[in-house]
């Protein structure tokens, strides 16, 4: 069988598919097999998920989303995706520190490759994890949480820690938001005040095309609670109507824009869960700098931008505070994401690629794990400062690396 991620930009043929219905079918066929991977919602742009043994896919294990409002937290199947977590829990009267853009997209697969959100104060989406069920290479089933050695190094795995079938998540009171976006903030005023912008709310995402020295749109989603905004802002001029951030596409799949107030779960994602998330026909990376150079490494982007502006459909940019996760592109720093997606032809995103990376090679600039780069090994391996903690971690839990895949193998020193 030949499978594809949901971009249709990788294509692989695993020896086995098997859609697991039981944790104890997990374990069985963990225990049979040669080499295990598994895939999420397929949102990754990576070969993350590609392998030539057997793919496990968990959607069709029991979905449980057990909240406990005395400690603040849920128990959530690996089954299950943001859209079915965050209406419980804020029907508890709880909420997740954070979002991602999409809510069709699974909560154990956003952990396991660092998806994060945006928001200076608001860290990583897998930051929220305090326990981890996982399946090791023998088929045991097995309990991390915060207090064992292993935690900060197996929420962040690329599955390559065993494969997880649930996730504790901490929980804060529930909150509501309203959404505002700005047009037309001028590159200049992001680039001088760029930490007073990118902070000027609980969450805030700028997207760009690069063809002009302009931030196309500023999209702020504060607290209920905070002052009404002005009608203008750094010289950008407050939308009179919904956006959405790829110009042309339906304003209706985004979320409520125009300052009405609604709960968090329905505003710190871009798009509604009801509609299509996107355009499907595309492809995206993202790099994560230290939050210190963005102004730098934003000049230096634009000063490339005539190279990659014609194989890109809109970019943006985001804040993320750091977290002590070791796979994590945000640890140890908070952290500035440039987030790319492009055209569905690799033509001219690979030359669009060498361009941006090119211009982004003098800052401390991580890959996504779960999106497309072309960095080199050694590069990406000098990245990450607890690599080798990771690579210990993974020679001793799965000795004979029946976890790895070729990708995982291009940057890490494992056995396979």
């Amino acid at each position: 069988m030949t499978l594809t991620n949901w971009a249709g930009n990788v294509v692989f043929t695993p020896e086995r598919y098997v859609r697991a219905s039981s944790v104890q079918q997990v374990q069985e066929l963990v225990a049979g097999a040669r080499r295990v991977r598994v895939l999420g919602s397929g949102h990754s742009f990576s070969e993350v998920a590609a392998t030539d043994g057997l793919l496990l896919s968990l959607e069709d294990l029991p979905l449980s989303v057990d909240v406990d409002t005395a400690t603040s937290s849920a128990r959530v199947t690996a089954s299950a995706r943001f859209a079915h977590v965050m209406p419980a829990l804020h029907a508890a009267g709880l909420a997740l520190h954070n979002t991602g853009s999409l809510p069709h997209i699974s909560v154990a697969g956003a952990a396991a490759t660092g998806t994060h959100g945006s928001g200076t104060g608001n860290p990583c989406l897998a930051a929220g994890v305090i326990g981890i069920e996982l399946i090791g290479p023998d088929g045991e089933l097995r309990t991390l949480d915060t207090g064992d050695q292993d935690f900060h190094g197996s929420v962040i795995a690329m599955g390559l820690a065993g494969v997880v079938t649930a996730l504790t998540l901490k929980a804060q009171p529930t909150f509501d938001v309203r959404q505002y976006v700005y047009d037309d903030l001028p590159l200049d005023a992001l680039i001088a005040d760029f930490d007073e912008i990118m902070g000027s709310a609980y969450s805030v995402s700028a997207f760009t095309h690069w063809r002009r020295p302009v931030i196309d749109m500023l999209w702020r989603k504060q607290l209920a609670s905070a002052p009404e905004p002005s009608a203008s802002y750094f010289g950008a001029s407050l939308a009179d109507s919904p956006r959405h951030p790829i110009v042309g596409m339906p304003t209706e799949n985004a979320t409520q824009q125009l300052g009405v107030p609604g709960p968090w779960h329905e505003r710190l994602p871009h798009f509604r869960f009801e509609f299509t998330p996107s355009r499907g026909d595309e492809v995206q990376s993202e790099y994560l700098l230290p939050v210190e150079q963005a102004g730098a490494a934003l000049a230096a982007v634009h000063a490339v931008s005539a190279q990659f502006a014609d194989a890109l459909q809109v970019a943006e940019i985001r804040t993320i505070a750091g977290d002590d996760l070791w796979l994590s592109p945000c640890y140890g720093r908070t952290t500035v994401a440039l987030h790319f997606t492009w055209v569905d032809d690799m033509t001219k995103v690979t030359p669009a690629l060498a361009a941006l990376e090119g211009a982004l090679s003098d800052f401390d600039a991580r890959p996504h794990w779960g999106k497309v780069f072309g960095l080199g090994r050694d590069r990406v391996r000098a990245l990450y400062p607890r690599l080798a903690d990771f690579e210990d971690l993974v020679h001793r839990t799965d000795p004979a690396g029946k976890f790895t895949n070729e990708f995982t193998s291009r940057y890490l020193d494992l056995r396979n």
